[in-house]
């Protein structure tokens, strides 16, 4: 473990180890679990629980523990300062339309990819998506877009990290074949996954860039690949796709290029108005 800075809190990063203790696999946990899975005393365990408990963050029922709708605050305080949910949540929707399929954006998180943005329709699939969720990077479209972009030093580095996601994707990445597929990507601008995550699950993502042209999102449609053939995906959704990424990006732009309020400094994101509705992602 690398030499923590004298500045480090560790009661901080002890709260926040107890929070990340709880999943959608282990939504209740009880003192000694959270004891177990965060490596922490039970005293400090409880001291912990009980504090958060006083702040709202978790609740407490016979024994057991979990976690409030308030610790969505945490990550949507992220998502807000970008400027992305209010801005590509329209766009995503009438993709959507356009499509009869489920959008979402994404962002890096080290190895993996976090969702930050998601329209779905009424699909069986085989993984559950939500804000928030995070599957590997590589065996998807979304992920193969974000890495295309980096340095390939920078892309082992992630890589290298132990993904905090659950699932274990079919098709495990091999570095020769992987960085040929990001050259590909690279130089036409999007990315495929064809049932590589799991089984049944078929995608095709395009990045989203800033005003700078820097790639700060990912973009995709998801199809159940029974359904839809990846001829269909790329030559009937990925021009849709485009343009709702493109919509995206002009609307964030010009977004943050608007002034501040008076009493926030120039670069703060939640002092500018509301974007007017627009509707650009048709068929």
């Amino acid at each position: 473990m690398a030499e923590r800075k004298p500045e480090f809190i560790e009661a901080l990063s002890r709260g926040l180890n107890v929070i990340k203790a709880f999943s959608a696999e282990y939504p209740q946990l009880t003192l000694s679990q959270v004891a177990q899975r965060t490596d922490l005393a039970r005293p400090t365990a409880r001291r912990i629980l009980m504090t958060l408990e006083e702040l709202g963050y978790i609740r407490a029922d016979n024994g057991h523990f979990e976690l409030t709708p308030r610790v969505l605050e945490l990550g949507m305080a992220y998502v807000s300062s970008l400027g992305l949910w209010d801005v590509a949540r329209p766009h995503l929707k009438d993709l959507v339309s356009a499509t009869s399929e489920s959008s979402s954006m994404s962002q890096l998180d080290g190895p993996d990819i976090v969702y930050v943005t998601r329209v779905a329709v009424p699909k069986l699939i085989s993984l559950r998506v939500d804000i928030g969720t995070k599957f590997p990077a590589p065996p998807t479209s979304q992920g193969k877009v974000l890495l295309a972009e980096m340095e390939r030093r920078e892309v082992l580095e992630r890589l290298s990290q132990p993904s905090a996601s659950p699932v274990i994707p079919l098709i495990q990445w091999d570095q020769k074949s992987f960085f040929e597929e990001l050259d590909k990507v690279a130089d036409q601008g999007w990315a495929l996954a064809d049932e590589e995550l799991a089984r049944g699950i078929r995608s095709i993502a395009v990045p989203v860039r800033d005003s700078s042209g820097t790639v700060r999102a990912a973009m995709n449609t998801t199809v159940h690949a029974a359904e839809t053939p990846v001829k269909t995906l790329v030559e009937h959704h990925l021009p849709r796709l485009k343009e709702a990424a493109a919509a995206v990006e002009a609307d964030w732009t010009r977004w943050q290029s608007l002034p501040a309020e008076p009493h926030q400094s120039a670069g703060a994101d939640r002092g500018r108005p509301p974007l007017p509705r627009q509707t650009t992602a048709g068929p």
